[in-house]
């Protein structure tokens, strides 16, 4: 069905001459050995680590990065396309496991693969994926009961343990303003380890007036603060009715005052009165989304 590390290691013996030139195999996987950084065809996995760049270079060619062989499978599960493949050659064995693709699997040795990409690759291949248009957040949110919305975060991993969060918990929908981070990045998908391939989102294209979208469609929206004058989370959600919107603002700062404003109803995750006394006021956003989470979708 595809090459294995054995055939492919008696292809390298018999054919020196033939590298980096593109080989079918006998099902679709087609393995293309290549030495240089350099290549052109490298170039959806060029300085990894550099986010700016990576942003700019994600959103012009329409792609994204997915990292070992379980979350690749999980993005070509949920039906984004694979452009291309990366793997060093000491992690052929995970040949095994990519299934079948239509796209070229570049084979490249390990100190090539971590100068292209600006970090050492341990956990076997990347994939660069093509993107699909988001929804509008009218219609994501149409016939869902229970959503998140994410203000403004601007650390990847937290986004995508976030998602990872309301995905297991059985959240509906997440919308992001238009300032939040990318869930598609490469960090946030990572740490989601696919979940974000698991839940629809969309992105707002208007802040100042995006949770009165929300509210237009019916939803009570709940906005998480630590301020202890706020209502408990938990019997919040009791007279919130069947449409809830969860509001998370940014690290740090948190909710900004115009959506503070805006929410149906300002909530905490009450603290410990002894740990409140100590100055631990509040969770991370994470901690705070987890919990929050659960709640929300509680029978």
């Amino acid at each position: 069905m595809y090459t294995t590390v054995h055939h492919l290691a008696q292809d390298r013996a018999s054919t020196g001459s033939a590298r980096s030139r593109g080989r079918q195999t006998r099902g679709v996987l087609r393995i293309v050995e290549v030495d240089s950084a350099d290549d052109p065809r490298l170039a959806d996995y060029t300085r990894l680590t550099d986010a700016g760049l990576r942003t700019h270079l994600e959103a012009e060619r329409g792609l994204f990065i997915a990292e070992g062989t379980k979350v690749i499978t999980r993005a070509v599960a949920a039906g984004y396309p694979v452009r291309s493949m990366l793997l060093g050659r000491s992690r052929l064995i995970d040949l095994e496991s990519l299934g079948e693709a239509e796209a070229p699997v570049y084979v490249v040795p390990d100190e090539v693969a971590e100068r292209l990409t600006g970090y050492r690759v341990h956990r076997g291949a990347l994939a660069a994926l093509a993107r699909r248009p988001l929804p509008e957040v009218a219609g994501l949110i149409a016939g869902a009961r229970r959503i998140v919305v994410l203000e403004d975060l601007v650390d990847h991993a937290n986004v995508g343990a976030i998602f990872r969060c309301a995905a297991a918990l059985g959240v509906d929908a997440v919308v992001l303003s238009p300032r939040c981070a990318d869930p598609l990045y490469r960090r946030s998908v990572k740490v989601s380890m696919g979940a974000v391939f698991a839940i629809p989102y969309a992105r707002m294209g208007d802040w100042f007036d995006g949770l009165s979208e929300l509210k237009s469609a019916g939803f009570r929206v709940l906005a998480l603060t630590p301020d202890e004058g706020a209502a408990a989370i938990g019997a919040a959600l009791k007279d919130a009715g069947d449409q809830v919107a969860l509001v998370f603002g940014t690290e740090g700062d948190g909710l900004s005052a115009r959506w503070l404003h805006e929410a149906d109803e300002a909530v905490r995750i009450p603290m410990n009165p002894a740990a409140r006394a100590a100055g631990v006021d509040s969770l991370n956003v994470v901690a705070a989304a987890a919990i929050a989470c659960h709640l929300l979708t509680a029978e």
